[in-house]
């Protein structure tokens, strides 16, 4: 079974800066993908980014892309988020995931449906103020 340990969520100013991290617990793994949803109050949950554990290929919403970059650890399977010239509108609980590899999804290019991946960390919040 494997968990998921979110933080360096909190609360900064339009404009600044925050770096969320993810680490993985539990029994040794080689993720296919990890990536992260966010959610507003009142709103969907939303496709962020993801990144290909063995190509370290990237898939971006376009509402964050430019602004984002993700980075990872393969020796402690953790994945990072720079979270840069942030706007309220990112202000939302972000939740790492992971593709164990099990997916019908696992092997295409389609990473922004949940469906494809298997375990959810708990979330961190991110309040972005005006």
């Amino acid at each position: 079974q494997v968990q998921l340990v979110e933080s360096g969520g909190g609360l900064v100013q339009a404009g600044g800066s925050l770096r969320l991290s993810c680490a993985a617990s539990g029994r040794t793994f080689s993720p296919y993908a990890m990536g992260w949803f966010r959610q507003a109050p009142g709103k969907e949950r939303e496709f962020v980014v993801a990144i290909n554990w063995s190509s370290g290929s990237t898939y971006w919403a376009d509402s964050v892309k430019g602004r984002f970059t993700i980075s990872k650890d393969n020796a402690k399977n953790t994945v990072y988020l720079q979270m840069n010239s942030l706007k309220p509108e990112d202000t939302a609980v972000y939740r790492c995931v992971v593709d164990s590899g099990r997916s019908f999804w696992s092997r295409s290019n389609y990473y922004s449906g949940e469906g494809r991946y298997d375990f959810w960390g708990q979330g961190t919040q991110v309040t972005v103020s005006s």
